[in-house]
């Protein structure tokens, strides 16, 4: 094909992709839903008809974009604001997400009929939460959330998935290789966990003072330099045997909160490229799916999206939680608002590169889990938010805590 057709499909896309985030703050869906039904009505089975069936393509711009997203999370992130939550956030982000697959994993084998490491398998992939979704949500519908649950949130989400990667790489290594062991999973963990962490802490430190120090002649090759030194931190991590998720998140953290030349503008220039990032993962990842394949898995993928949003997500939340003093009306809110977005659907291109016998199952499963998770939780967001009471905005509105003290009192 041309090149001068593939530019103008691409910038076609990408034009629909914006103009349709402008739609969804205005419906209430969030726009990552709107991405891939774009990339879906251009792929094979739609209109577009374009053929695409590349998982290893889809795989790797979904790691390059991840890594982008995640640093840029970071970046944004305010220490002072999210320390204080940060003893809650955490054991969200690594047991919390444990729990959510262990549990899926258990309803997969008892119920659907999957090995247990198969079921393990599909639990890991949908383990991890995608806050920016609720954000978007609740931007546009003029919610601000009571106390500290934006920034649990935000930790949260920008924190579990490097543990949902690292558990899907690891159910994929015990199901290739029946010698391994899952002590050599317990090994692996803390090798890439300890080694991430320290990677993203020391080279946030040295990204602060490259950028600090050296004399560009021209102001716009920073924010190439940053791109540079973003993949450069992902890439030494990785090879070296640790979460490279984990260590641009933490790299990004501690650029956005340290001081140095050009940080206002290259917070926008990584807010502005997280947004392409996210275009470009949805609208290839669209492309991937095929919609004649989703009638089949509608049944189970309905038993395993309805499991996971009432059983799974609320029992490792409150599991967690209850111990911390917190109100359970922000518990139930934090419960509910563990939408499954971009990560899971990446995640699942993993069983399709390593060719695993229910690979193609998988990947559809797990598509239809997370429409579900936006379509049901995302656009039920203000409406669960105004119920509980844990909206900012709306002060001496009637919630059920106290409307029990009313009661209580006569």
């Amino acid at each position: 094909m041309p090149i001068e057709y593939v530019l103008l499909g691409a910038s076609i896309l990408l034009l629909l992709s914006v103009m349709g985030s402008l739609a969804s703050a205005r419906i209430g869906v969030p726009a990552l839903i709107l991405f891939l039904v774009i990339g879906m009505m251009a792929g094979s089975d739609g209109p577009g008809g374009i053929q695409f069936d590349y998982p290893w393509v889809a795989q790797s711009l979904g790691v390059l974009a991840l890594s982008f997203i995640l640093f840029a999370g970071g970046y944004d992130t305010d220490w002072q604001r999210t320390r204080p939550i940060i003893w809650k956030a955490v054991p969200l982000s690594t047991l919390g997400v444990v729990v959510t697959a262990l549990l899926v994993g258990w309803f997969a084998n008892l119920v659907l009929g999957f090995s247990f490491l198969e079921g393990m398998l599909l639990g890991s992939i949908v383990s991890s939460t995608d806050a920016a979704a609720v954000f978007a949500v609740l931007r546009s519908r003029g919610i601000t959330l009571r106390g500290h649950l934006k920034e649990l949130l935000e930790v949260e989400s920008g924190s579990n998935d490097p543990m949902a990667v690292f558990l899907t790489i690891g159910m994929i290594g015990l199901l290739q290789d029946a010698s391994r062991s899952w002590g050599d999973l317990v090994v692996m963990f803390l090798v890439q966990m300890t080694v991430g962490t320290i990677m993203g802490y020391g080279l946030g430190r040295v990204m602060v003072a490259i950028v600090d120090h050296i004399r560009l002649d021209y102001p716009g090759l920073y924010a190439v330099l940053s791109l540079s030194l973003v993949l450069f931190a992902y890439g030494i991590t990785a090879s070296v045997g640790g979460n490279g998720f984990l260590a641009v998140y933490l790299a990004g953290i501690h650029m956005g909160n340290s001081r140095f030349r050009h940080k206002r503008s290259l917070k926008g220039f990584h807010e502005g490229l997280a947004w392409l990032m996210q275009i470009l993962m949805f609208l290839t990842l669209g492309l991937q799916v095929f919609p004649s394949h989703l009638e089949p898995v509608l049944g189970v993928g309905l038993l395993l999206s309805v499991f996971l949003m009432v059983v799974a997500r609320p029992v490792a939340t409150f599991s967690l939680l209850w111990w911390t003093g917190m109100p359970v009306t922000e518990q139930a809110l934090v419960a509910w608002v563990g939408l499954r977005g971009a990560v899971p659907i990446i995640l699942a291109t993993f069983p399709l590169v390593a060719g695993l016998p229910q690979a193609d199952l998988f990947f559809h499963l797990v598509f239809f889990i997370v429409l579900t998770s936006v379509l049901l939780q995302g656009t039920s967001i203000p409406l669960v938010a105004h119920w509980l009471g844990v909206d900012r905005n709306e002060v001496g509105r009637t919630t059920p805590e106290s409307y029990r003290k009313v009661s209580a009192s006569g």
